[in-house]
Order: structure tokens, then C-alpha cells, then sequence
């Protein structure tokens, strides 16, 4: 019994003794294939039309045989240089880099130049040595994974960030996409043209905003959207306003990644912009009358049934939020992603502690994603206090404000800033309250502006100034109206059924 504990005590003190010799034991050995690495050197010895392809499909990792990695390496340098590659030249650059000896000699390359009926087969080896390549680098990066595992001081979210960007980098780095010729892409395009105009004008997806959809025509697949200001303006509650118009008046599927603010406030949000109750009252603050509990539940029937998905998982690491993208895409058949924000995001843990490259790498994931999966992404952003510090008209946020790396400036496709003149103290004008300016700043594919719109802090919701001068006039006409009535949009009936507007019935629907 004490012998049989003291094994079990090595055991714990070194949990990963075998990983190393893991293969050896069970009689494998690395994927490889020598034979083909030696006729590849060997047409390119003696066939300078295999240069190029070989030269754009292969790295030296390509290559498991120490000498033959040498060999490719110089050739590597030699067509850098544009030198023709043979005999002669290779053997003078492995003697100049000191390896000459250490691969064979020039005798070595003459084998390798008898590798004659190999020139007609090269793309089929490439691809051969390419497969080989990505078997190791997923052995490397499952062994890696497995040892850190086995280290009880290393935390678990760090683990995840590491597996999952091992993995992606394993099979990322080592997967091309074929050109394609432009006589396909027209076809593709007049395609797309013709979809477009058969239907409603509009090519993304919409914003619910008629102003805003008249520069973007809908938030464009594959594009990088950055939604940037300063705190307190107005960002979470524009960008739940994009979501809940896409997913409740247009049913298209919407994921929204929250790494600020819990699900239920963000519920909670949505709650008082769809109904129009004060805050006060959704927050419980001030009780509710028993006909506003039954209009409240007609008014949130559509909300409710709305494929709008949230995950309101903190400090997300890029990587984790990559997996669920693919997964909500695959599954659910999202058409818009958000992300509220991008700085409280988690780049590799690599990168920890050098803020800049750390944000510069979200952001490149954020518009590799968008790109892969083929949905936009609107990715929320902090700005500097640059703004603020600006005199006058000088406040309005530009490029340079965005915060902690250029690289966002950069990937985004579309910046758009959101500029209140009542927040930055513009005006003292009470007509100016919730004044917002959209400022679409850069525009890849398309024209920039600034569109104007005005913020209701009380509903928690953006519209446009053009709607919101006609509810004033409305308003002032005599016309009742439920932007600017002081009773609630669902207040009774006094006809005895629902009020004008309303789709659902509730005696017969349901909460889902």
C-alpha cells in the first residue's frame, strides 16, 4: 500500500511525464512525406516553370527533413533575389548561409536533380506536403494544449483564448483561396444586381432609419461597422435600436454581444423604447395600473417573438466570440452581428499587456469574421477625450479620436460617430435637447454624411428629425399623437377594443 501511494504521488507531481513520448508509445511518427519533399527540390532544381507555384503554396515548415528545409530556404532567398535557381546557385547560397555541408554537399543537390518525372506533378505534391505540414502543426498545437491543460495555475478562460487560437492559427496560416477570373465575378455581380432590383431597393440590412438607409442602402455583408462616441451619448441605445428595428420589423435574425451591460437591463432597455412607459415604471420605481400590465403584454408580443440573440458574457476573449459567431450563423442563420464593446473585448493572450497590438488584433478578427461569415458587424468604440478638449465647433469627433490603436480606423469599413450638441454643450437652446448628429465619417463603399436626428432620453430611442418635426407638428395641430401625448401609446380603448396599430390579440396570444 505505501509503494502504491508514492506512485500515485509521482503521478500527481508530474501529470505530464508522458506527453512527450506519447506517439513513440503508440507507435506513431509525425506525418511526412520525404520522397515527396525530394522531388519538389528536385523540379525545382530543373524546371523553372514550377518556380512560382512553389514558391507562393510553400514555407520552409512545408518541409519535415531538417536538410531538405535548408535546401528550400535558400532557394527561397535565391528567388527573393531573382536568381535563377540551380546547382551551382543554391550550392553558393548554402555555402554563404553556412549550411552547405550540413545538407550533403553538392552532391546531395545532384540526387535531387535526377528527381526528373517529378516537374509534371507538382501541383500534386504541393498539395500533398501542404496536408502534411497541416497535420503537424495541429499535433504541435494539440500537445500544447493538452501540457497547459495539465497546469492547475493556469486560468481557465486563458486556456480557452490559447486552444482556440492555436487551433485557428494552425489551419488559418495554411489556407489559401483560389483567384478567380473577372468574367465570373461579372456574372456574380450582374446577379446581384438583378436580386437588387427586384427588390425593395435595399441590398443589407435595413437600419429602420430611412435617412441612414439612404447613404448605407442596409448594413452590407462582410462589412466592419465601428459605432463610435463618447460615454453617456447615446451608443448602447442607438445600436439596440439598429437590432430591434432588423429582427422586429424585418424578422431577420439578430445576435447581440453585450460586454457591458447584463441581458435583462439590456431587456429592460428595449422594454421602455418599445412600449413608451417611463423607466420609472419598468424599473419598478413606480407601480404599474392593472390595464397598463395587459397593454404592456400586447405591446412586447412582437419583441418577444423577435430573433434577437443575446450573450452578455464579460471580457469575451475574440477568439471564444469567433466560435459562437460560426455557430449562431450556422444554426440560428444570423444576419447581424453586434458587439457592445469592442475595447472590453479579449485579444490573444499573447498580446496581454501591450494594449495597442491587443485591440489591433480584436480588430482584425472582428473584420475576419465579418468577411468569413459573410454579415456585417456593428462593433461598438470608445473615443478619446480629444473631442472634448477641442474648442467650439472643433468638438465634433473625427478619425484620429478613435481610441487605443489605428488599426480600427483602419479594418472598419464604415465609421459612424454619434455627436449630441446638448451632451458636448454646444447650445443652450432647449429646442437643441437630444439633438443628435450621425456623422458617417468614412464610407468604403459608399458616400459619407452627417445625418440629423434627434435622442429621446425618456423612450430610449433615436428618430429622425424629419419624423420628429412632423410629430411637433402634429402635436401642435390638435392631432393626437403618440410620440408627444402625455398619456401612453396604449392607453385604453375607449371603443372597447385595441387601440390603432396593435397586431396581436391578447386574449389568444401568448409570451413565447
Amino acid at each position: 500500500m505505501a509503494e502504491e501511494g508514492k506512485k500515485r504521488a509521482v503521478r500527481r507531481k508530474n501529470p505530464s511525464v508522458n506527453l512527450d513520448t506519447l506517439g513513440l508509445e503508440m507507435g506513431n511518427r509525425p506525418p511526412q512525406a520525404l520522397d515527396v519533399e525530394e522531388a519538389v527540390l528536385g523540379a525545382l532544381l530543373i524546371e523553372p516553370n514550377c518556380i512560382d507555384e512553389a514558391m507562393d503554396e510553400l514555407s520552409p515548415g512545408c518541409f519535415y527533413g531538417e536538410k531538405h528545409r535548408m535546401i528550400f530556404e535558400a532557394m527561397r532567398l535565391l528567388n527573393n533575389e531573382h536568381v535563377a535557381l540551380d546547382i551551382l546557385s543554391v550550392s553558393q547560397k548554402l555555402k554563404a548561409t553556412g549550411n552547405l555541408e550540413a545538407v550533403g554537399g553538392t552532391v546531395a543537390l545532384v540526387q535531387l536533380s535526377q528527381k526528373i518525372g517529378a516537374a509534371a506533378h507538382i501541383e500534386y505534391y504541393i498539395r500533398i506536403l501542404k496536408q502534411k505540414y497541416i497535420q503537424r502543426e495541429l499535433i504541435t498545437a494539440s500537445y500544447d494544449i493538452l501540457k497547459t491543460s495539465y497546469d492547475e495555475s493556469t486560468n481557465v478562460d486563458d486556456l480557452i483564448d490559447m486552444a482556440q487560437t492555436k487551433i485557428f492559427s494552425a489551419i488559418q496560416n495554411n489556407v489559401k483561396k483560389d483567384v478567380q477570373e473577372i468574367g465570373k465575378v461579372i456574372n456574380d455581380a450582374l446577379d446581384d444586381i438583378q436580386r437588387l432590383q427586384d427588390s425593395s431597393g435595399l441590398s443589407g440590412v435595413p437600419s429602420g432609419f430611412p435617412s441612414v438607409d439612404k447613404i448605407t442602402l442596409g448594413w452590407q455583408a462582410s462589412d466592419l461597422i465601428i459605432l463610435a462616441a463618447r460615454p453617456s451619448v447615446g451608443k448602447t441605445a442607438f445600436v439596440l435600436n439598429l437590432a430591434r428595428n432588423a429582427a422586429v420589423d424585418f424578422n431577420m435574425p439578430v445576435a447581440f454581444f453585450s460586454l457591458e451591460m447584463p441581458a435583462i437591463q439590456l431587456a429592460k432597455r428595449m422594454m421602455v423604447s418599445e412600449t413608451r412607459l417611463s423607466a420609472d415604471k419598468i424599473k419598478g420605481g413606480v407601480k404599474l395600473a392593472d390595464w397598463e400590465w395587459e397593454q404592456l403584454d400586447i405591446q412586447l408580443k412582437r419583441l418577444a417573438k423577435a430573433p434577437l440573440y443575446i450573450d452578455d458574457t464579460p471580457s469575451l476573449p475574440v477568439m471564444e466570440f469567433r466560435s459562437k459567431v460560426k455557430k449562431l450563423v450556422k444554426q440560428k442563420g444570423v444576419r447581424l452581428i453586434v458587439v457592445d464593446y469592442l475595447q472590453l473585448m479579449q485579444g490573444p493572450a499573447e498580446l496581454r499587456g501591450m494594449r495597442e497590438q491587443e485591440v489591433a488584433a480584436i480588430s482584425r478578427t472582428l473584420k475576419a469574421t465579418a468577411k468569413e461569415m459573410n454579415v456585417p458587424i456593428i462593433a461598438l468604440s470608445q473615443l478619446s477625450r480629444q473631442s472634448e478638449n477641442r474648442q467650439g465647433s472643433n468638438r465634433r469627433p473625427q478619425l484620429s479620436d478613435l481610441r487605443e490603436s489605428g488599426s480600427i480606423e483602419q479594418d472598419a469599413d464604415m465609421v459612424i460617430f454619434i455627436h449630441r450638441y446638448d451632451y458636448q454643450g454646444l447650445s443652450d437652446n432647449p429646442d437643441d435637447v437630444g439633438r443628435t448628429q450621425i456623422i458617417i465619417a468614412k464610407h468604403r463603399n459608399g458616400a459619407i454624411a452627417d445625418i440629423d436626428m434627434r435622442f429621446r432620453a425618456d423612450e430610449v430611442r433615436f428618430v429622425d428629425e424629419q419624423e420628429s418635426l412632423v410629430n411637433q407638428a402634429d402635436s401642435m395641430g390638435g392631432v393626437a399623437s403618440a410620440m408627444n401625448s402625455d398619456m401612453p401609446p396604449f392607453g385604453p380603448d375607449m371603443s372597447g377594443g385595441m387601440s390603432p396599430g396593435n397586431d396581436f390579440n391578447a386574449t389568444n396570444d401568448e409570451w413565447s
